[in-house]
Order: C-alpha cells, then structure tokens, then sequence
C-alpha cells in the first residue's frame, strides 16, 4: 500500500485497512555507527555543506562537545565566541553545547580548538527548516462507533478497551487486575508534544517533568509542552498508549495509574533535530524521569556516519545525554524504524537523508552508521507486531540490533484482530479530546516503555539496569516466523535470524506486563 504522508521523522505509519505499508518513515529508534558514503553519496554530502556555505549570513544550529578535562569547557566557550558563535545553551554536565552560528565554517574552526571532542551542523537548512508540514492525520472514531464500543465493553473495561486487541497482547488486561502501576513512576514522552488537557490524560500528567525542548533550551513556559493545532497528535497519541487513566473514558494505557510527562522536542514542520533531543534526554535526567519513550529519528539524517565530522558529532552528543539520564535511573526505549530493513545487513540503500533538504542516496553499513536514539548504546530498541503476533510489515528487525518487541499494529489485510476489535491498528488518544488509530514502530515502543514503568512500579529501587533486565527475562520468548511472506505473494518479505529466545524479528520476545506487575 501507499501510506499516506506522516512527519518526517515519525516512526508513525498511517495505513488504511486493506492495504499493504511501505517503508520509509520516520520515529525509530536506532544505534550510532559509522559508514562508507558510495561516490554518489560523498559527492552528495559536499554538495549539501556547499548549500549550507552558500547560506552564509543565515544562522546555522550546531552541537559543540567539549573533552573532559578541567577548564576545557570555559576555554572552548571562549573559542566559540570568536569563531563567530551564540551559545544557546551549555550542558555542562554532559559538555554538549548548543550554538547558533553564520559562519560556515564554524563547525570546521571548533574541531581544532583544543577541548573539542566533535563539532557539527545538527541541520542542512538554515534557521528554521524549511520544510512541508503535512503529516498523516489519524481517523478520529465517530460518535457511532464510539457508542459501538461502549457496548462491547464489560464490567471494569473503559469504553474502548474492547477495541484494544492489543492489551491481552501483552497480557496488560490481566496486569491491570494485579495492578495499574505506581503513580511515583513517571514516563517522559520525547516527542511532537503531550495534550495533558484531554480527558484520558489530564488525571496523569506530571507536569513538573515536562517542558518544550524545541530550541534546545528548556522551555518551562505553562503548557508549552502541548502540540499546536497545525502540529502532529502523536505525542498525545504515545502517552496514552503508556498511561491513559483507567476513569470510565476512553482507553486503557499499558500503565494506567502511573504518570507520564510531555516533553516536546519537534518543530512545528516535524523534525527533531540533535539540540532538542539532547535538551529532552537532560531534562528528563534532571527531574525524575524513571522511563523515557523515543518514538522518532534524529533529522536530518536517518543514519549518522561517524566517519562523517557532522553526523559524528550529533551521535556524540545525543549519547552523551542518553547515557546521562540512564545514570540518573532512567530506561530508555525507542522504535526501531517503519522501514522493514535489517539492520544488521551489511549494508542499507538510504535514500531519505538528508531530510530537511536535499536528499542525497548513499550505502551505509547500519553497523557504522547509526539510528539515533534506537541504535545508541543501553536504548532498548523495539519492534513491532501485528494482531496475530507477527513482525508488521513495515517493521525494522536485526539479529543483535531489536531488543524486543510489542504491539503496534499492521494492515488488517495481514494481521486482523478478533472481534469487537475491528482494526488492525493502535487505538489511542488525539488532541481535542478524541480518539483515533495510529500504527508503526512508534505504537509499539510506548507498549515497552509501559511495561518498564510496570516493572519499576514492583521493584521501586530497582537501577536502569535492572529494569532492562527483568523486562528481558520476563518477555515471551518468540520463534523466527519462518517464511516470513506477510502478504501471501510467495516473495519472502523478510528473513529472521536466529532462535526462539533471541532473534531479529523479536529479540527476547514480546513484552509481558502480567510478569512485570507479578514477578518479584
């Protein structure tokens, strides 16, 4: 099938019933490396900074990071500063720093000054992105099927649970019996922005931990956590798969008496660039985040080449501040992609990068070149399946890359879910106080990242660490789906490596919130 369009770095498919999905789009979760551009693709990548120089008097965004050491980071902001530079904010404690600058060669005079790490562009267009704002808008339910539902639903199901195959999935129906999670858990949603005002959500808004993130400078201004009307709903439409409020309305969250949080990091043309994604990961290090959910690539690339100086640099510092929060206690879970690529292939045909001008084709080998955050170090990376428990057609998979994998929804033409459900897709909350249907990698990550906010609710003292640990060894160990031929064509659409315990299309298996709440 044709998809229609979504943001630009979701992780997000809009798909309608009966049609197959392709690949392509955005919100994944991925792990840094490094690649070998083709001919084509170098020859690309000098043409983009070209246009970028060609720029000159329009302000660039760049990342600075600084070496450890003491005094580097006074000495490099002195540095900046002559090289033509405005820092917008310094990390300090991560020593990444954010810098708006004209000079084109700005990130070429910081790489030689002593005490810097890495240096690069976050972008290839000037100050803001220019870009299309379309985005592919999830069908809202109508009054009749919202009563429709209503009256499938049983004695302590909200409205819509019956609609929501995806629940018993991953046994979150039967947790919720045992328990619905600790409200001293908070769930950071990194993303287009939380709508903490609809009625499925509000009970449960941590609104201490959450900011916009956009500029690469904290935002704590009321409400600017929230997606505009011309903005994307898949924040909103995230943090209700992990946390809406079990009240009698709506849905049901895999985790519905903890908290989560809206911490915006996208512009309003739909990219997440490396200065606000560092910002999101801070931030929720710095006020008590305990999971957060990453449903989205770093634009403009979606794979960053570390033998590339710019890209090297944007997976240098959006490590630096994931790994910060992890120390500080938080899991971080991503989406592994919408792409059905391998990512542990030898190499990858990247047709999409950069995205926020001209893309340029290159072959990277996704092993050096990397998908951040899905593919950074200690993110958990998660893919998707569909209402028969299958990998989703469009769904990234990897022997060593997927970690694990959950619900997030696929075409009913290959995946249909029994009866009431009547959609193949996710069902959760939209701005406005409605709800609608979303699919992709992006869905099934906030099932994960409920499920580690499960598991934190019963162990309260347990590190990051173990968290991860106990959500390995508590998920549905998965056997290869072998052949793997989603549409029925007799073409294999994927191949899945390894055993029943561990492999490409499933990881450890899938997600299990019945163990999270019971399992001491």
């Amino acid at each position: 099938m044709t998809p229609h369009r979504t943001l630009r770095s979701s992780r997000t498919v809009a798909i309608s019933a009966g049609m197959a999905i392709t690949a392509a789009l955005a919100f994944l979760p991925g792990t840094a490396s490094a690649t070998s551009a083709d001919a084509t693709g170098a020859t690309g990548m000098a043409d983009a900074r070209a246009a970028v120089a060609e720029a000159a008097g329009t302000p660039l965004s760049y990342v600075v990071n600084v070496r450890p050491g003491h005094g580097n980071a006074s000495k490099v902001k002195q540095a900046i500063g002559k090289a033509g530079g405005t820092i917008v904010q310094a990390y300090d404690q991560i020593g990444v720093i954010v810098v708006h600058s004209s000079n084109d060669a700005f990130a070429k005079t910081m790489r030689k000054v002593k005490g810097v790490q890495s240096a690069g562009a976050t972008r290839t267009a000037p100050l803001p992105a220019q870009s299309t704002k379309d985005v592919g808008t999830p069908k809202a339910l109508t009054g009749a099927q919202l009563e429709a539902a209503s009256a499938d639903a049983v004695a302590g199901e909200d409205p819509l649970q019956p609609l929501q195959w995806d629940l018993p999935a991953i046994k979150a129906d039967k947790a919720h019996e045992k328990s619905l999670g600790s409200r001293d858990v908070t769930v950071a949603v990194i993303d287009t922005g939380v709508d903490d005002t609809h009625p499925d959500l509000a009970a449960n808004f941590d609104r201490e931990a959450s900011v916009n993130c956009v500029t690469g400078k904290p935002d704590t201004t009321d409400g600017a956590w929230r997606p505009s009307a011309e903005e994307s709903p898949h924040g909103t439409h995230v943090a209700g798969e992990i946390a809406a409020a079990k009240n009698g309305v709506g849905v049901t969250g895999v985790a519905p008496g903890v908290k989560v949080s809206g911490i915006k990091v996208s512009t309003t043309a739909g990219f997440f660039y490396t200065e606000s994604v560092v910002c999101g990961f801070v931030w929720a290090a710095e006020h008590g985040v305990d999971v957060t959910n990453n449903s989205y690539y770093t634009d403009p690339w979606m794979f960053n080449c570390k033998d590339d100086p710019d890209q090297k640099a944007l997976v240098d510092a959006i490590v630096r501040a994931s790994q910060y929060a992890e120390k500080k206690g938080a899991v971080n879970v991503a989406a592994a992609g919408n792409s059905n690529y391998d990512l542990a292939a030898d190499s990858i045909k990247d047709t999409t990068s950069p995205n926020d001008t001209t893309p340029v084709p290159r072959d990277i080998d996704p092993s050096e070149c990397l998908d951040a955050p899905t593919q950074l170090p200690g993110v958990v990376t998660v893919a998707s399946t569909g209402a028969k428990g299958l990998k989703s057609s469009f769904s990234n998979y990897g022997h060593g890359v997927v970690d694990i994998a959950a619900p997030g929804g696929d075409s009913t033409a290959y995946q249909k879910p029994a009866p009431p459900a009547v959609s193949g897709l996710i069902l959760g909350p939209i701005p406005g106080g409605q709800w609608g249907y979303m699919a992709g990698t992006s869905m099934a990550s906030p099932h994960v990242a409920g499920v580690a906010a499960l598991i934190k609710s019963t162990h309260p003292h347990a590190s990051a660490k173990r968290i991860k640990s106990l959500l390995a060894s508590q998920a549905d160990e998965t056997a290869c789906t072998d052949p793997y031929d989603i549409n029925g064509d007799g073409k294999i659409d994927a191949v899945c490596e390894g055993g029943k315990n561990y492999n490409g299309f499933y990881g450890v298996g899938i997600a299990d919130a019945l163990d999270a709440v019971t399992k001491k």
